[in-house]
């Protein structure tokens, strides 16, 4: 273990909302960092909280007011849905929290951006939870295009759909932030972002809404974008779909390919595909657990021992593309 990390005082976080992301995830995750001291988990409804407190060892508590205004907690993971976003963010950061927050950080980007400016001028740290992009396996696909193992870089395409959700989802609901874009959309924007720059725009983009239920929301979607120097990302997700979890970054001379890029178990190892001139290579990359490196992340920002201001600036213009594939898109 990291020397400073074993000395430095636990980290006291406690958890808004009871949801599955958190329970499958997030709280495994927290409990089972020796940094981090898992605080409380608050739930409107008693039994709830009793139940997630009673799985991971810590305290259950009434009301998500109660926990924000407990001054034995440092930091807050805040799985609420995404409309509720907003409001107990900036709660939490005006009662001195640090906030790890799932995505989306907020349902527009004038909120994003006003909620990252206000962790910052209150020396708090504010991350949103696009997990994927600490996973080790990413660095290596830069690593190889900064190498220029397939020539110079002149598209990305990424995909991320899952099968659809049971009725009752919120995800389902429009009006708590549902909808494919904010949801598993986000995840090609993002990789767009790490790939090709800050300088992306939208060139076009599509929306399906659900037919059956009713509920408005976006339940299929694609989009174009462009960077700065005009190389392409074409982007597909949907909540309605087989389940599919890869992107694909083609070069001059050459193309990496990789799959289950942005839900990876803990002790997947994933096979990188390079193809160029000279063949086709299946590159076999360690294990490494996203969540884990997360919350690391997490952890050590709060400790002062690591900058994620980088990942700030992605999140505010993360905001900014999602509006615009939403309008390009007439999702309103």
């Amino acid at each position: 273990m990291d020397q400073t990390r074993s000395e430095s005082p636990a980290l006291r976080v406690g958890v808004l909302g009871c949801s599955d992301i958190a329970w499958r995830r997030a709280l495994p995750a927290l409990a089972a960092d020796p940094a981090v001291d898992l605080v409380a988990v608050a739930s409107r409804d008693e039994a709830k909280a009793r139940r997630f407190a009673g799985r991971f060892g810590c305290e259950a508590v009434t009301g998500y007011r109660v926990l924000v205004d407990r001054t034995d907690v440092d930091a807050l993971y805040v799985p609420v849905p995404a409309a509720l976003h907003e409001p107990w963010v900036e709660a939490a950061l005006r009662a001195g929290k640090h906030v790890l927050c799932e995505k989306p950080l907020t349902v527009d980007a004038p909120a994003t951006r006003r909620l990252a400016v206000l962790a910052a001028s209150l020396g708090l740290v504010l991350l949103e939870n696009f997990m994927f992009q600490f996973h080790a396996q990413h660095r290596v696909v830069r690593e190889l295009l900064d190498q220029g193992a397939i020539g110079e870089l002149r598209g990305l395409q990424a995909v991320f759909t899952i099968p659809a959700l049971h009725p009752e989802d919120i995800r389902h609901r429009l009006e708590l932030g549902g909808g494919c874009l904010l949801d598993v959309g986000g995840y090609p924007i993002r990789t767009a972002q790490l790939f090709l720059g800050p300088g992306l725009r939208v060139a076009g983009a599509v929306a399906v809404r659900d037919p059956g239920s009713g509920s408005g929301v976006d339940v299929s979607g694609a989009a174009l974008l462009a960077s700065a120097e005009g190389v392409s990302a074409q982007l597909t997700y949907g909540m309605a779909h087989g389940y599919r979890s890869a992107y694909e970054l083609a070069g001059s001379e050459g193309r990496i390919v990789l799959d289950r890029a942005y839900t990876p178990p803990a002790d997947h190892r994933p096979v990188l595909r390079l193809e160029t001139k000279g063949g086709a290579e299946e590159i076999t990359l360690p294990a490494d657990d996203q969540w884990a490196e997360l919350v690391r992340a997490f952890a050590g920002a709060v400790r002062g021992e690591r900058n994620l201001d980088r990942y700030t600036e992605l999140t505010i213009r993360h905001a900014e593309l999602t509006g615009e594939i939403q309008r390009s898109a007439g999702l309103g």
